[in-house]
């Protein structure tokens, strides 16, 4: 008995080493580490959720919640990657971030991963803000663009020029209709600058000649945008307070019924459907405006994934970066979240249409869109734009500057003096716009 004892005894031991070496040798998953601004890493919790059940022992994902301003993001991102150990494997950036990681050498070309077939299902406006030199670094989250938002219950169509706009913000003012006419993002911050972009546009200017790669804020369509920007405060058409406005309390006036028109991003359209808003059932979306013989625009401001050079486990962060970017994950991210899809197919889709009857006007807005300048410099450039805009805003008007779209002395000389500062700071740099 005590022999048969020990030889149990010995086979259970046996049993127990083999299955521990069995245990060690098993393949561990996969760990992929993304950093996202709070909102988005919020909205990707049950997305990330289900990524792991599905990939149990392959692939483990982790969305590390970063800060919620944008910049702070950035600043996070670059701390890491400077110190040449980063914990990140992806990162969700901003559109206008791409041509200064790219040219640091921080990301890895998604090229091997994405083909133009995957590409040509994207929306034309979701397609922009991707590239860099050539090469694919980003992939589009989400699709945004600035859109006019306008009140169906004060007007029977939306404006389509900067005057008629003016026109009808004017009137409802002075027939007491509506406390401000038009609220927009005057503050000095990127937000002014996507407004200007729009603007600029409309009047037939351009912030870069991507023919020439010239800067062109010297030009006279500038300085008329630009002044026509003044003339909304100027005449009324805007409320003084558009100055400190940001997209928040452009949207928090809009909502409680004592604007007109708004300036904002698609996020906006679910707020003001929410059972608490005074425009309730009451709302448009139009395209910005433009004079007669221009096009309209929008500004692109979408958020896309990047893979990171250093990240150990390329082929593990794009399969993460495929299923959150997926129809699925754009149609729950959008029925969830109202975060606007990517692909041109889900436009078209009548469960989406269903929850918001905007979606359409958001497709047509999306094919307007226009980029920022894409210079590793942007956020200089941009700080350069920012400062003369809501100086002349803030400014003493001048009694010339009562006409619509009329270049004023004090805008032509804005103008001017951001195209001197910019072309400095390239030329200091030896940076290209």
């Amino acid at each position: 008995m005590r022999r048969g004892f020990r030889i149990a005894s010995g086979l259970i031991g046996l049993l127990f080493v083999l299955a521990c070496l069995a245990w060690s040798g098993q393949k561990q998953p996969v760990p992929v580490s993304i950093l996202m601004p709070a909102p988005y890493a919020d909205a990707s919790t049950q997305m990330v959720e289900a990524f792991n059940r599905e990939h149990r022992g392959s692939i483990h994902l982790e969305v590390i919640r970063g800060p919620l301003e944008t910049e702070s993001i950035s600043d996070l991102a670059i701390s890491s990657l400077l110190l040449g150990d980063t914990p990140f494997d992806a990162l969700l950036m901003d559109v206008t971030w791409l041509p200064k990681y790219a040219e640091a050498g921080w990301l890895e070309p998604l090229d091997p991963w994405f083909d133009q077939a995957a590409l040509d299902q994207l929306i034309l406006g979701a397609r922009l803000g991707n590239h860099h030199k050539g090469q694919l670094y980003r992939w589009p989250l989400g699709a945004d663009v600035g859109v006019l938002y306008w009140r169906t219950d004060l007007m029977d169509s939306p404006p389509s020029t900067p005057e008629q706009l003016s026109d009808i913000a004017i009137n409802l003012v002075q027939t007491k209709r509506v406390t401000n006419g038009y609220v927009w993002q005057g503050r000095q911050y990127e937000g002014l600058s996507c407004n200007f972009v729009e603007v600029l546009h409309g009047f037939g200017g351009q912030w870069l000649n991507p023919a020439t790669g010239q800067l062109e804020l010297d030009a006279t369509s500038a300085a008329r945008a630009a002044a026509w920007m003044q003339s909304l405060i100027t005449t009324g058409a805007s409320p003084k307070a558009v100055i400190n406005y940001s997209e928040s309390e452009s949207l928090q006036a809009f909502k409680a019924g004592d604007a007109a028109f708004m300036r904002n991003w698609p996020y906006a359209w679910a707020e003001l459907q929410k059972p608490e808003s005074n425009v309730r059932g009451n709302v448009g979306i139009a395209l910005m405006v433009a004079e007669p013989d221009q096009s309209p625009a929008a500004t692109v401001g979408s958020w896309g994934l990047s893979l990171l050079k250093q990240s150990p486990h390329q082929e593990a962060a794009v399969e993460a970066i495929r299923y959150l970017t997926s129809e699925a994950a754009q149609r729950e991210r959008f029925l969830n979240q109202g975060y606007t899809p990517t692909s041109k197919s889900l436009f078209r889709d009548p469960e989406l249409i269903a929850v918001s009857s905007a979606l359409p006007e958001i497709a047509k807005a999306l094919e307007y869109s226009v980029s920022r300048p894409p210079s590793p410099l942007y956020a200089q450039l941009s700080d350069l734009l920012q400062r003369q805009l809501n100086g002349l805003l803030t400014a003493e008007p001048e009694k010339t500057n009562r006409d619509v779209g009329t270049a004023t002395a004090a805008s032509a000389a804005a103008m001017n003096r951001v195209q001197t500062k910019s072309d400095m700071l390239l030329k200091a740099t030896g940076a290209e716009a």
